[in-house]
């Protein structure tokens, strides 16, 4: 691997030190921000390529971009009149005149809706552009996001601009960042999160080495002062919990990596009592960051706060407490909202065609369609007898069966090798796939996979640096992995190419169309 390679769990401080330093007081070479800059104006021109094609509400749009839209009318959601099949064809027309004025119980939190009615501000409501104009900022961001996250934890412009091309033609990916759905945001502040506490690895474990050379250890070692990438973390993640509270378990497994990381550090340093050192000052910091995190969250219910006529919004001043009384109305009623949206995901097993088990979203075995519709010869630019319009929210095959085998990879280096960048990149796997195997018999669905896509191509990535090779290698070694990294690369775009119009709603013969089902279950 290129740059940094052997950054293990139980590497000694000083020698961690000298590497972030490297990374940080090194500027990256004209090269590398050229690479990886350029990566991320190809996804951002791939993204907003046509953006408002279809100009129809695809799958669950019909509930996000309306209530996008009426988070900046009356800031909560409004109840429409009707169904979405019978609603939908007036939005889609321009007439967004559909809500009764009273107030609609939704599950989730407003965070994503308010970013996707920014998008409904700036453009209108009744463009199919503004509709998913926020979700393709994001997803251009996070490509940029990653690369540098890559760059930091390989040491590697190189395997940084791989890692952001992998993330520029993913399937799941690109769909996402063109249609006004939650997950992409939820993806997007975890991601944050993530590279903020990468940074915060880094500065923690300098400013520890200076401490502890400047200062007698004490029992538990000295503290490392105010982190603001841990706090940045903390906003990150308080905005995660705040457009779906999976987040949640984005902030539980960090917290818990972070932690880890503190107590890898202090032992490498030769504190003593590293252990309980580590887990005294973790929760010294979790008291900032918890009430930081759960104060960004209740932020994003200002508009709830503020009105009058939300839902739940006067619940608890028709239902006195003797035992609670002194807690405020508004969070006794936002409480009893909350326990309402419980009861409804706890209690969510309504069969739908495209419902998918967790065990088959890493290989994806049940894609979810967006949207199909089959116009026939003159319609829509048909030219055959039967065509096909699709939006499919699948992985390209190349990454997602690649990091596959790479997941094997990554646990033999961190359980034997003890590389903590694979444990990193697990971390968000962990995090954002795993908890989903509990829910075995509610309603769920493949494209929640987009909250872990960015963890799927680290992985790849880091197997792709395995193959590269240190640079200290021979000149034909490092020659055959580069090949074989080129080709990876090179198959992946080419895949993404391939798979293309059904991620796109291209217009083609319905042939072709089957031509890119390669499994039944995709149909």
């Amino acid at each position: 691997m290129t740059g940094v390679t052997s950054q293990v769990l139980d590497a000694p401080v000083a020698d961690e030190v000298q590497v972030g330093a490297a990374r940080e007081q090194q500027p990256m070479p004209l090269w590398g921000w050229v690479a990886i800059l350029g990566v991320t104006a190809f996804g951002g021109v791939l993204r907003f390529w046509r953006l408002g094609r279809p100009h129809v509400l695809v799958f669950d749009e019909t509930y996000y971009v309306k209530q996008g839209w009426s988070m900046i009318k009356a800031g909560y959601e409004l109840k429409w009149a009707g169904e979405g099949k019978v609603v939908d064809p007036k939005w889609n027309a321009g007439d967004v005149n559909v809500f009764t004025g009273d107030p609609d119980f939704v599950v989730h939190p407003p965070v994503g809706k308010w970013m996707i009615g920014l998008g409904e501000w700036l453009f209108g409501p009744t463009s199919s552009f503004g509709w998913r104009f926020s979700a393709a900022v994001v997803g251009t961001v996070s490509i940029l996001m990653l690369a540098l996250i890559a760059r930091r934890l390989f040491g590697s412009p190189l395997l940084g601009a791989v890692a952001g091309l992998l993330l520029a033609v993913d399937g799941e990916h690109y769909v996402h960042s063109r249609t006004g759905l939650l997950d992409i945001f939820v993806m997007f502040w975890a991601l944050a999160a993530f590279g903020c506490l990468l940074i915060d690895r880094d500065t923690g474990r300098r400013r520890l080495t200076q401490r502890t050379a400047r200062q007698p250890a004490g029992r538990f070692g000295p503290g490392l002062g105010l982190r603001p990438w841990r706090l940045a973390a903390a906003i990150c993640l308080g905005l995660c919990i705040g457009t779906k509270w999976s987040g949640l378990y984005f902030a539980v497994v960090f917290t818990l990596m972070a932690l880890g990381w503190d107590a890898a550090a202090r032992r490498a340093a030769g504190l003593k009592h590293w252990f309980s050192g580590a887990v005294l000052w973790g929760f010294l910091s979790a008291l900032v960051m918890a009430p930081i995190t759960l104060g960004v969250y209740l932020a994003s219910w200002t508009g709830w706060f503020l009105s009058d006529d939300a839902y739940d919004r006067r619940w608890a001043a028709d239902h006195h407490s003797a035992h609670f009384g002194w807690i405020p109305d508004s969070l006794r009623s936002l409480w009893f909202y909350h326990s309402q949206m419980l009861e409804f995901h706890v209690h969510l097993t309504t069969t739908h065609p495209y419902m998918a088990n967790p065990w088959s979203w890493i290989v994806m075995g049940r894609p979810t369609a967006f949207h199909y519709q089959s116009p026939k010869l003159g319609e829509k630019g048909c030219k055959v007898a039967q065509c096909s319009e699709a939006v499919t929210a699948l992985g390209n095959p190349v990454i997602w069966w690649g990091a596959t085998l790479a997941i094997g990879i990554l646990l033999f280096q961190w359980a034997l090798r003890r590389d903590w960048r694979a444990g990193a990149i697990l971390g968000g796997l962990l995090a954002g796939y795993v908890p989903w195997f509990l829910f075995q018999e509610r309603t769920i669905f493949n494209f929640y996979a987009i909250a872990f896509t960015p963890w799927v191509v680290l992985a790849l990535t880091y197997a792709l640096g395995l193959v590269l090779g240190p640079p200290g290698q021979s000149e034909q070694r490092r020659k055959r992995g580069a090949i074989a990294v080129g080709t990876v690369v090179v198959l992946a775009v080419l895949s993404f190419w391939f798979f293309l119009p059904i991620y796109s709603a291209q217009v083609i013969p319905q042939s072709s169309w089957s031509d890119r089902m390669w499994l039944p279950s995709w149909i």
